[in-house]
């Protein structure tokens, strides 16, 4: 039996999917299974997997679309291995993430459930480095976790999988948030160390459902639900995510709806500036609105300039 699961999600990206399977086959530490769930792909994606020969990877096929939590979730019931990682179909891992993070599981107390890593966020059409994301915290997160998701992509992480025993799958009801919500819940049971290393190449671009502000907003929406707003921590972290999505619709052009985030964003926390600053700049309109919002990314390489 494998020690690591490694599962990978895919729906309709047969090329970027090769370059992560590729990644994995190419770790140092070797101890693993993977399991590719095809999210009702209908194109070429069974015949990339089929071509790769290699008898630890297995193919599990949806027969109509679940969403990506759906298909985390159909990884983890298949899982054999102790350890299980997540890598998205876009995303890459250098060849020594498992190992390090392995290493680190294997002695750390029994207490630690997730291990996770730094990572470089890369533009897929450019190839431009973003961003580094270097890990900074570690031990009883949960109460950092309420201010921010301070682990960030599934792809970093490898969770024990007694963890998704302790508090359940992925919650298919999300849009989005749904790696966050899981790591709130798990948060509260075991403890969260990480490596401090660059492991994984992020990649960004227009398909990312946080860049969808339709998806993001439902999301966001449902969490509110879910977490409820009571505490002031809390209140901060959803006036940031709102105003996220202000910018996400300012910048699609749809100034009216990103008002209205920016609204909700000064009702949560009325103290704080930068919900005022993007309301303000979303009543000069559309093109005066993504004008600077471009402005500001280029110069810092992230639309979160504008939130925190």
């Amino acid at each position: 039996m494998s020690r690591v699961s490694v599962v990978i999600p895919t729906c309709q990206r047969p090329i970027p999917l090769r370059r992560a399977i590729e990644s994995v086959l190419a770790q140092t530490f070797q101890d693993f299974e993977l399991i590719v769930i095809d999210d009702a792909s209908g194109d070429s994606t069974g015949q990339v997997v089929e071509s790769m020969t290699d008898a630890r990877i297995r193919y599990i096929c949806h027969e109509t679309n679940k969403g990506g939590s759906a298909a985390r979730n159909t990884g983890i019931r298949n899982a054999r291995g102790a350890y299980i990682a997540f890598l998205d179909d876009d995303d890459e891992w250098l060849p020594e993430k498992l190992a390090a993070q392995c290493a680190v599981l294997d002695n750390s107390p029994a207490k630690i459930g997730i291990v996770y890593t730094g990572y470089t966020r890369i533009d897929r059409t450019s190839g431009k480095v973003l961003s580094l994301r270097i890990p900074k915290k570690k031990g009883d997160l949960h109460d950092a976790l309420q201010l921010e998701n301070c682990l960030g992509s599934t792809s970093s992480v490898l969770v024990k999988k007694e963890c998704f025993e302790t508090v359940g799958l992925f919650d298919e009801s999300l849009p989005s948030f749904q790696d966050y919500d899981m790591w709130l819940r798990i948060s509260k049971h075991f403890h969260i160390t990480y490596v401090n290393e660059i492991l994984l190449k992020y990649y960004v671009h227009e398909i990312k459902i946080s860049t969808s502000p339709e998806k993001f907003g439902k999301g966001l929406e449902r969490m509110m639900a879910k977490l409820g707003s009571d505490s002031s921590v809390l209140r901060k972290n959803f006036s940031i995510q709102y105003c996220k999505l202000g910018l996400l619709y300012g910048f699609k052009g749809n100034s009216g709806e990103g008002r209205r985030a920016y609204a909700t964003a000064i009702k949560l926390c009325p103290l704080s500036i930068k919900p005022f600053a993007g309301f303000f700049l979303s009543l000069f309109g559309a093109k005066v609105f993504q004008m600077v919002v471009e402005a500001s990314v280029r110069k810092t390489n992230s639309l979160n300039v504008l939130c925190v």
